[in-house]
This record gives structure tokens, sequence and C-alpha cells, in this order.
């Protein structure tokens, strides 16, 4: 594993996730539960990468760590350049919230919001001024193709309309880092194709994505496959 290119002291491009020998265990009753069990990766800036493999093999496990959310037991993971280790709870709040955009299979949206009023979120625990909301809101709702649904609420609209809205919600406010945890496994087959489509237009456009999918599809579409079994990669 390369240390060089997330150290602190390097002037070269920091490599958004990088994921060194981590090891994550939970008690359980009276037993240890090891989720992972020595986990090495990278995704650089503009790379799309798939996480498969049997539920429960610590896919979710992974990209809980990688979104801020959890610490490993051992080992280091760097969001951005920043190992999360190192950090307390607000800083590693502020980072989840600035630098990591997630997008989750059953959308998460909340149904008592409209559609723009739920893409601004991120942006209004930002405190941003509610000009700089309104612009940044209508460009991700214009980039998704939902630019019509902005008065619109969750219920009122369709599945795949609202995982674009997760989308949005997701990438409005630039993140480093694009989570999506089985981001087609609620949706039809041209829905998804959609999504994927979209997911990949976003790499393009240099932000790291980390997939954990069942999907044989939504895996061909990426630049790269990794396979886990029983927290390990194989």
């Amino acid at each position: 594993m390369r240390l060089s290119s997330f150290a602190a002291t390097n002037d070269a491009v920091v490599t958004p996730v990088v994921v060194v020998d981590v090891r994550k265990s939970y008690a359980s009753g009276g037993d240890v539960v090891t989720a992972l069990a020595g986990v090495s990766l990278e995704v650089a800036a503009g790379e799309m990468v798939a996480l498969v493999g049997p539920s429960g093999c610590g896919k979710s496990t992974l990209l809980n760590l990688v979104g801020c959310v959890d610490l490993p037991t051992s080992g280091q993971v760097f969001v951005d350049g920043r190992s999360t280790s190192d950090l307390d709870d607000d800083a590693l709040t502020v980072l989840r919230r600035d630098r990591v955009g997630t997008i989750f299979q059953f959308f998460n949206l909340l149904p008592a919001l409209t559609i723009f009023d739920n893409i601004g979120l991120p942006l209004v625990l930002r405190r941003l001024p509610r000009a700089q909301i309104e612009a940044r809101v209508d460009a991700a709702m214009a980039q998704v193709g939902i630019g019509d649904k902005r008065s619109a609420y969750p219920a009122q609209i369709s599945g795949g309309q609202m995982q674009r809205a997760a989308i949005a919600r997701a990438i409005v406010h630039s993140p480093a880092i694009i989570l999506a945890d089985e981001p087609t496994g609620n949706l039809d087959t041209a829905n998804g194709e959609n999504v994927l489509r979209l997911l990949r237009s976003l790499a393009a456009g240099g932000q790291a994505i980390l997939m954990a999918t069942h999907s044989a599809e939504a895996a061909a579409i990426c630049d790269r496959v990794i396979r886990m079994q029983d927290g390990r990669i194989v």
C-alpha cells in the first residue's frame, strides 16, 4: 500500500479513499464478531469501484468506516487525506458533512419535506446563505434530471426519481467521495440503468465512487470490482 499518496506533507493530489490493513470487531453478547479482517484498498479521484460479495461479508461496515460513521478497531482509514482515527467527533462530523456524499438503497428522503428541501438539507446544516442554497440545489436537480420536481414531495414521485433526488442530495455539496449502498437494489431495470449512467458520469467528473452492490450489471459499469468474503478482500 502506497502511503506517499496521502501524506500530509505531500503536495501531490490526495487520494480520496485509502484504507490500510483495517480490522473491525464488535462485541455481540459474550462473543467478538470480526466484520473486517485486514482490508486495504484505494479509490482514486474519478474512479468508480464496486464492492461485491455475500451479505455479511463486510461491505456495509467498510462503507461506514469510509463514511466517517464508525472507526476501525485497528488500521487506518484516510478520507480526503485525513486519518479518521486522529479526529474527534466534531471533526469527523465536519469531514463527513463536507467531503462525503452517501446514496442509500431506500433513498432516505424525509417525507415531510419537498424534494428541493430534501436535497438542500446538507447545505442548510452547513448554514449557507439561502441564495447559495437555491443555486446549488437547482444545479444539482438539473444535473440529475429532476428540475421539474422542485415542489413535489417524495410520495408524489417515482422510485427512480426518488433515487435521483437522493443522488442530488449526495452531490449538492460537491463531496470528494460518493458512497453508494445498493443504489439500484430498489429500482426496476430501466431506472437502475439510468442511475448507473448518472453515477458513471459523476466519476467522469472527478469524484471517487465506492459502491456496495449485489448487481452484476452495477459491478460491470465500474472501473474495478473488489470481491469480499468473511471480512477480507478475496
